[in-house]
């Protein structure tokens, strides 16, 4: 059995990165998933400093609010990987990622390269896959004021298209959650309006995934 938590939208906020650790601490994850915006534009090594020491493997995707060069600095620590456009396998379960978010209502330049990266990726998913993207798809835990969705069609396709077992994402604060699309678990496990999610997960079979709320 793997145990791993998921969160995203820190955006470097130093409650939510203690709160983390704490979470850390009390759930006792074999891996930690950081589903973008994990910085602020700016300034973030102390944030990738503070997740490599909580002392587990982290695999990242950014979002809108981490810049692309933010992927190159990783190589500076040892626990934490970006999964962007790449599988990295871990205890047997195969994590692909998609950095970036979408155009609208939230445009970014990250936004504008999502078809394409999303193009590129669908190849290396299996129904094994646990996919980590920033946006959640279309029409699932994406609604801003609780009236607009505002998710990603193109990741609502790639889910329909590849059917991944697993799906983490945040990005949409007000609209954290879990939902089935087919055979897929949709996850947003934003903390900024939610708590992140710890998830138990057997390699061989879905039915024993299981996901509650951090706190």
């Amino acid at each position: 059995m793997m145990r791993l938590l998921a969160v995203a939208d820190l955006h470097a906020k130093p409650e939510r990165l203690i709160r983390l650790a704490e979470a850390v601490a009390r759930h006792r994850p074999d891996l930690l998933v950081v589903a973008g915006d994990i910085c602020n534009f700016l300034r973030p090594r102390p944030v990738y400093a503070r997740l490599d020491a909580l002392g587990l493997p982290v695999l990242t995707v950014r979002g809108n609010t981490d810049r692309a060069w933010h992927d190159r600095i990783l190589k500076d620590y040892h626990r934490i990987q970006s999964l962007h456009k790449r599988t990295v396998t871990f205890q047997g379960c195969p994590f692909v990622g998609i950095s970036g978010t979408l155009p609208l209502p939230f445009r970014t330049r990250l936004g504008l390269f999502e078809d394409k990266w999303i193009t590129s990726v669908a190849p290396l998913i299996t129904p094994h896959t646990i996919l980590v993207t920033h946006p959640p798809p279309f029409g699932t835990h994406d609604r801003v004021l609780g009236r607009h969705s505002a998710g990603s069609r193109g990741v609502a396709r790639l889910i329909r298209q590849t059917r991944p077992r697993l799906l983490l994402c945040g990005h949409i604060h007000e609209d954290p959650g879990t939902t089935r699309i087919g055979s897929t678990l949709v996850v947003n496990c934003n903390v900024a309006g939610g708590t992140g999610a710890v998830i138990d997960m057997d390699p061989q079979g879905i039915s024993a995934t299981t996901v509650r709320d951090v706190d």
